[in-house]
């Protein structure tokens, strides 16, 4: 395995290619990533990659344009240097919000972005909580999609609280919210609200019973962080007693950080597939770590073993 198994990042997150690298007791691989004089980027894989398995380890968080070039600049050293196999392990798939022409005139980035990363290089790809699921069916090559679920829950579970419910900040995150309430036990609730800009929201209606109950907050992203607060204060005002939220992805958009941090949210739970720069951290934000669950997804796709019970493991059932 250590032999024909290479695994590379770029910049945009090291930390967890780091950790992903050390589960799976391998180095990670040798690839300058930088800039030349003018501000182009500069990659050169300093190792013999041919015939190999390659994994690419990039999110492609903020700053989203140089993350996503790095991640395509390095699938194509990959290729030219003639791997075998080359999988891009995107932890966080960035430009997924726009996956469907919903208003005139705007482009479908989802779609764009996987046509990108497939010419590219990549002849497999392994993602983690992507915004809307039909975003495997843009690409044409095979998809491992995995969920955090079971490693958020696990936290909660530790925790032993009593008396809670599960609450989804959207109606478009009711299926994820279904299935953290099944593995919580616990009963569901629905913030109705009304969107009125890429960052205000307003509260419309609670739909289910959070008076006197713990509220963990459901949801794939934080961006600004308006929804979540704004659902905080409703569900206090509601009766909720604790609120905590769990979310995948901490974007943590300008001063999202700076919201959650005033707000009546007592804990963010996040994962580590983007980085939380060290400015932004504050005591309420709690960040639970994903690479032994994207490094045996790896050791799996790397050993041709089934990838299947591990979906079962983390799979958001409808």
């Amino acid at each position: 395995m250590k032999n024909e198994l290479a695994v590379f990042s770029g910049n945009a997150n090291r930390a967890l290619a780091q950790s992903i690298c050390e589960v799976l007791e391998v180095t990670l691989g040798d690839a300058y990533v930088g800039r030349f004089p003018e501000g182009e980027i500069h990659i050169q894989i300093n190792e013999n990659v041919r015939g190999k398995d390659v994994f690419i380890i990039q999110p492609t968080c903020a700053p989203s344009n140089d993350s996503l070039i790095e991640l395509l600049i390095l699938l194509d050293a990959a290729k030219r240097a003639s791997a075998r196999r080359i999988t891009a392990v995107l932890p966080y798939y960035g430009y997924a919000r726009q996956d469907r022409k919903d208003q005139p005139r705007v482009p479908i980035t989802a779609k764009l972005v996987a046509n990108l990363i497939v010419t590219s290089g990549a002849t497999r790809i392994l993602t983690m909580d992507l915004h809307a699921g039909q975003i495997q069916g843009f690409f044409d090559i095979p998809v491992d999609h995995l969920y955090s679920i079971k490693v958020l829950c696990e936290y909660f579970l530790e925790k032993n609280l009593q008396n809670i419910v599960v609450v989804t900040p959207d109606v478009g995150g009711l299926k994820m919210a279904r299935a953290y309430a099944k593995v919580l036990n616990a009963p569901l609730a629905i913030v109705d609200k009304r969107r009125e800009g890429p960052s205000q929201v307003r509260i419309m209606n609670i739909i289910g019973e959070v008076s006197d109950r713990h509220v963990i907050m459901v949801d794939d992203i934080i961006s600004t962080g308006s929804s979540l607060v704004e659902a905080a204060h409703a569900l206090k005002e509601a009766g909720a007693l604790d609120i905590y939220s769990a979310v995948v992805h901490p974007v943590l958009a300008h001063d999202a950080c700076d919201k959650i941090r005033a707000s009546e949210i007592r804990e963010l739970v996040v994962t580590d597939s983007i980085p939380i720069p060290a400015e932004k951290r504050n005591p309420k934000i709690k960040v639970m770590t994903v690479a032994p669950l994207l490094a045996e997804a790896i050791r799996r796709i790397h050993e041709n073993e089934s990838v299947s019970s591990l979906f079962r493991q983390t799979e958001v059932e409808a």
